[in-house]
Order: C-alpha cells, then structure tokens, then sequence
C-alpha cells in the first residue's frame, strides 16, 4: 500500500487542515471531508474546490466529529507538544470512536516525522473505501 492508496480526509480550516487538502489536490490525491454548514471556515466560506460536503449544522464540531469518524485514522499535527482546543478535541473523538490516532508535535518530536507518518499509514493499513462517504 502506498500513498496512492490514501484518500485525504479534512475540514479545509486553516493551518494542517487547509495544508492537507491543498497537498492533495497539487498531488492528485484524492479527498474530501466534511465542512460545517454553508461551507463556513474561520477565515469566510470554503472555495469549491475542496471537494467536501456540508453538515446540517454550522458547529465545527460536528465537522470535526463526521470526519473522524468516517476516517480510518487520524493525525494531528501540531507545534506544541500538549494540545488543546480543536486538536485536543479531535484527539479525544478519535478514542471515542475506537480509530487510531498519531499525534505528531514539532517540540516533541518524532525525530522522524515524515518515517513515524509512514509508518502509522502503513500499520492501520490505511485504505480507501471507494463507496464509503464523504464522496
């Protein structure tokens, strides 16, 4: 299994969100996720390009909570290593779903970020189930 394996699954806010699906459409992977209500983000509506759906609501946690669920895995990206608000939170949803998780913090290594993010695809055999939602 290999990259071209992966579909990128995110909620297009700012920061590792945004970074990621940007990645993917300059790469060709595929994508999606889910986006709150009327496509709403922090910064003004999502452009449509990002192929996400919308959630009833506009909460971003319900945003946050359909895209780690319908996720085989989840990694948070973060700059300190202790996390808080929305990363904390999906973190916590991600347990709460039973779905591995990886927790990858520039103060707290992994020495290897780029190995350990391979390493956690490749052990929870990340595979993309075509008929699985988000389309």
């Amino acid at each position: 299994m290999g990259l071209a394996d992966v579909k990128i699954i995110s909620g297009r806010q700012t920061g590792a969100d945004r970074a990621a699906l940007d990645f993917a459409i300059a790469n060709g992977i595929p994508h999606g996720g889910w986006c709150p209500k009327g496509r709403k983000a922090e910064d003004g509506p999502i452009d449509s390009r990002y192929q996400l759906e919308e959630t009833p609501s506009a909460d971003y946690a319900q945003r946050t909570e359909w895209n780690v669920r319908d996720s085989d895995g989840t990694v948070v990206f973060s700059i300190a290593a202790a996390l808080t608000g929305g990363s904390k939170k999906t973190v916590e949803l991600a347990q709460r779903h039973q779905k591995p998780v990886l927790h990858l913090s520039q103060e707290a290594g992994p020495a290897s970020p780029e190995r350990a993010l391979l390493s956690f695809i490749r052990e929870i055999e990340l595979a993309v189930d075509e008929n699985a939602r988000p389309a």
